[in-house]
């Protein structure tokens, strides 16, 4: 008797434990299914950016039209944009609008704003005014920082301050750094400064890094041929240095510029033609080169 019971208490513990195993191999199978994918080395990724000075949304035709700056981003299919001249609140030249923050919402995207010229508002309770550059971005935008660069202090007419954008993304899994500037438009020597600023803030950086923005400067001025000297100048690269940017009728220089690491590959690029600013945009098609999972670029900030 009491062997048969001994034998009824182990079938009913293997039975018990049975009921136990086959949801817990399930919960694995489920928790396997839903682990995060691995991004494969060698795996390539194609993005687009553009850089345009859109001039605080004021058209050649003197229209001040933000819905006509975004309909440009939009036609081109960027995936990430740098914007210089945009306005934060500013005045009534731009009717007081968060341009950054409004192009974002109208195009489903992400931003980064970075204010160069920061004014107390004009009342009270106000909203600070602001004048800088952005970031639009497909992808997710891991982390923004402005650094502003340093003023020459010139007794007459001194330089407006201007600032580097500094934004990491997550491009498909690969961790890029997107620069973003607008360079000071009277003096070489002020911009000669600025540039060697921005090569010494990316030489502390590791992994992609790609640079947009308007440096009012021409190809072969001895402030690009120190960035050129490190790094790719997209429109050379392709034999495109005749595309100018400026002015909008008949433009005659090229001073709006792309610049990559040379982990880039450099597919496309062009100068859209319109009128909705006082600069034409300029696009490129890059492919970015996963060299790991996460690409470099994370580890300092």
């Amino acid at each position: 008797m009491k062997k048969k019971m001994a034998m009824k208490k182990v079938t009913v513990m293997t039975f018990i434990l049975s009921l136990i195993m086959i949801p817990a191999l399930a919960f694995n199978g489920i928790a396997a299914a839903m682990e995060p994918p691995v991004f494969e080395r060698g795996n390539e990724v194609e993005i687009k950016v553009m850089s345009y000075n859109i001039h605080h949304g004021e058209g050649e035709d003197a229209v001040l039209d933000l819905e006509r700056i975004a309909q440009v981003i939009e036609q081109s299919g960027a995936d990430i944009t740098g914007l210089q001249e945009v306005d934060n609140h500013f005045s009534e030249r731009s009717k007081f609008v968060d341009q950054a923050k409004w192009l974002a919402d109208r195009l489903g995207m992400e931003y980064a704003y970075a204010a160069n010229l920061d004014y107390d508002p004009l009342q009270e309770g106000q909203h600070r005014r602001q004048y800088g550059t952005a970031v639009l971005s497909k992808y997710p935008i891991l982390s923004a920082k402005n650094h502003l660069l340093t003023n020459i202090p010139y007794p007459v007419q001194p330089s407006e301050q201007r600032g580097l954008l500094e934004t990491l993304i997550n491009v498909k899994g690969n961790h890029i750094r997107f620069f973003n500037t607008h360079l000071d438009h009277r003096r070489a020597e002020q911009r000669d400064s600025q540039i060697r600023e921005i090569l010494e803030i990316a030489k502390q950086r590791e992994g992609t890094s790609i640079f947009a923005g308007d440096f009012n400067a021409e190809p072969g001025s001895a402030e690009i041929l120190k960035l050129t000297a490190q790094y790719k100048d997209v429109f050379a690269e392709l034999g495109q240095d005749q595309d100018y940017t400026i002015p909008v009728i008949n433009p005659d220089r090229r001073i709006d510029y792309f610049f990559t690491s040379d982990d880039v590959k450099i597919s496309a690029a062009e100068v859209i033609d319109t009128i909705a600013s006082d600069h034409l945009p300029i696009t490129a098609n890059l492919v970015l080169t996963k060299e790991a999972p996460f690409n470099n670029g994370v580890g300092k900030n």
